[in-house]
């Protein structure tokens, strides 16, 4: 008689069980990402920023507070302690767990703790509209879409908070000139420089952070009017145009001396988009809805588009 195979069962087992729970969690895994969140009624959104992993953090004109977001599963939680000022571009501080928010004509600029909301500092400027946020290793830097100036929060090295007599503006020259209307909006940090939005002239300018000298942006002929929100991402910047509700694909070239747009998202539920983020790889857009007038009940929502 040949001799019989014997072979163990408990490793037999072991492997069984390891594929029975895999296979048990594929569908999770699997489930896709909501195509839109609802906001609390009332919220009146404008800014969003990524936070860690599958977080946002949205910002509220109606001084509701800071929304944290759960992107993956679409709840919605109001940071404590948040709530009572008007919260326009938000960035968020990694190393530091901080959220930057500009209070838009309240000319403050405010750091809150992104684990609990409670809010760590005030900085105050001078007249004008605190719009948008960029958080750098040297520096918290605010576009004014009033006054031809970058206001501007040195970061210490040690991760602290700086006294609010350290905070300065910073005028911008060069290239770049006001004119009526909504003039610098967003602003993003790339390769040195910055880069920033004109909405009423639809042109994009490179800011040495420095100095405040501009450069315009060779786009080749083409208009980013009403340009809002900016995101980048490696060399692509998305720029949203909150009035035409979409979002131009612009491939910055040569240290961003110049750029070429590439592509135009859009979707028919955005309403008068104003901001965007890459969370959790997922691009999602603000609907700020400026054409409706809010109450408390007004719905909002985030749009996740495909770049």
């Amino acid at each position: 008689m040949a001799p019989r195979l014997v072979t163990p069962r408990a490793p037999l087992a072991a492997a069984a069980a390891l594929i029975i729970l895999a296979l048990a969690a594929t569908p999770a895994l699997a489930r896709p990402f909501p195509p839109s969140i609802d906001l609390p009624g009332g919220w009146a959104p404008e800014g969003i920023t990524d936070g860690p992993g599958t977080t946002a953090f949205v910002g509220s004109l109606t001084a509701a507070g800071i929304a944290q977001v759960n992107v993956r599963t679409g709840a919605v939680d109001p940071l404590e302690g948040s709530a009572g000022a008007v919260t326009v571009g938000l960035d968020y501080e990694d190393d530091a767990g901080r959220i930057w928010a500009a209070g838009g004509p309240t000319g403050e600029v405010r750091a809150y703790s992104a684990a609990s909301g409670e809010l760590l500092a005030t900085y105050t400027f001078g007249p004008g509209f605190l719009n948008d946020v960029v958080v750098t290793e040297t520096a918290v830097f605010v576009t004014n879409s009033n006054v031809q100036e970058l206001e501007v929060i040195p970061l210490p090295a040690d991760g602290s908070l700086p006294d609010p007599s350290e905070a300065f503006a910073l005028p911008l020259t060069g290239d770049i000139d006001y004119i009526d209307g909504f003039n610098a909006n967003g602003i993003v940090a790339f390769d040195g420089w910055l880069v920033l939005v004109q909405s009423n002239t639809g042109l994009l300018f490179r800011v040495d952070p420095s100095t405040g000298e501009t450069e315009t942006i060779d786009l080749g002929g083409a208009s980013v009017s009403f340009g809002d929100g900016l995101e980048l991402r490696g060399s692509t910047l998305f720029v949203v145009r909150n009035q035409l509700e979409q979002v131009a694909v612009i491939r910055l070239r040569d240290g961003a001396r110049s750029g070429r747009v590439v592509d135009t998202l859009t979707d028919p539920v955005l309403d008068i988009p104003t901001t965007t983020a890459f969370v959790a790889g997922r691009l999602w857009t603000v609907n700020a809805r400026f054409g409706t007038t809010p109450t408390p009940t007004t719905a909002y929502a985030l749009t996740r588009l495909t770049p």
